[in-house]
């Protein structure tokens, strides 16, 4: 686990060269195919080598939930175990590493007809509109949820529809636990600053690398919409403004950058949440061989 551009996928095939480990992607932007270059998904060369499950699963049309990563996440672990091999989970999104490890609550699966319905309910009359009508059915959900959240406020009414039951009351069902042992590894900085100068490096690659002609073919599909979890993704979010002329080419270029920022600032202060995780600083030395010493530690044991 760690922060984006902490280097995480290097290390991990550097993992996969020295243990019998099978890798698993735990990111909800590289899920989607056609978004390379903004999601900094792995190059061919690197996927050749060392193989990524739940990589290109999805079209970016699609909405990919935490509840259907859990699941195929599973399968994958079942069946790296079934040949003798080791799941290394690797990526930033915390949301499905807590997914995976707790459990979620038994939550009806999407329903693409109602979806859509509530996505063109909310088209039409806004985002305070469907704040506004979940409140008056489940208030605990929506003091919870900010108004502009409009893809959990739609599931949130998604959920009420098709179950019959209020989202704060699936909540309070007990969950399972992934019923695995686990290494719980964390690249945390010390220091944010060479992760800042890390991140503007790698936006300069991405542009250099086609990042708005991979934004332009987005935006050209038919059923292409800002509000699709897809397209919200950093670095995509703060290029639709430009291709509509809404900002210059430097201030796309800045926001993006900040954005970057700002989410690897929130997936820092989730890291810091897991008590139980084995830190260690991404710009030691020494990380490699820190991080191996406590996978061949967990593998003997």
């Amino acid at each position: 686990m760690g922060p984006t551009a902490s280097g995480k996928t290097a290390l991990a095939c550097k993992l996969a060269e020295r243990f019998p480990i099978d890798l698993i992607s735990v990111d909800s932007a590289l899920v989607y195919r056609g978004m390379n270059v903004g999601a900094a998904k792995p190059d061919a060369a690197t996927l050749g080598r060392f193989p990524h499950r739940l990589i290109d699963i999805r079209d970016p049309g699609l909405a990919y939930s935490a509840a259907e990563f859990r699941l195929d996440a599973i399968r994958e672990i079942e069946a790296m175990l079934a040949r003798g091999r080791v799941p290394l989970l690797v990526g930033g999104t915390g949301l499905y590493f807590r997914a995976l490890e707790r459990g979620l609550s038994p939550l009806p699966q999407a329903d693409p007809i109602l979806r859509a319905e509530l996505a063109r309910e909310s088209a039409r009359k806004g985002k305070q509109h469907m704040h506004e009508r979940l409140a008056a059915i489940d208030p605990a959900a929506a003091a919870r949820l900010n108004v502009n959240d409009l893809q959990r406020v739609q599931r949130a009414l998604e959920v009420i529809e098709l179950s019959g039951k209020s989202l704060s009351e699936l909540h309070g069902v007990p969950r399972r636990r992934l019923p695995y042992h686990l290494l719980k590894l964390a690249l945390l900085p010390k220091d944010r600053a060479p992760l800042h100068t890390r991140i503007a490096e790698r936006f300069e690659a991405m542009l250099a690398a086609g990042l708005l002609t991979e934004l332009k073919d987005l935006r050209a599909r038919a059923d292409w919409a800002d509000e699709l979890p897809s397209m919200r993704a950093v670095g995509y979010r703060q290029g639709w403004p430009y291709l509509d002329g809404a900002c210059s080419f430097e201030e796309f270029r800045l926001n993006a950058i900040h954005a970057t920022r700002q989410l690897a600032k929130r997936q820092i202060t989730w890291l810091r949440s897991e008590l139980d995780a084995w830190m260690v600083d991404p710009d030691s030395e020494s990380v490699a061989e820190q991080v191996s010493a406590a996978v061949d530690g967990f593998l003997v044991r």
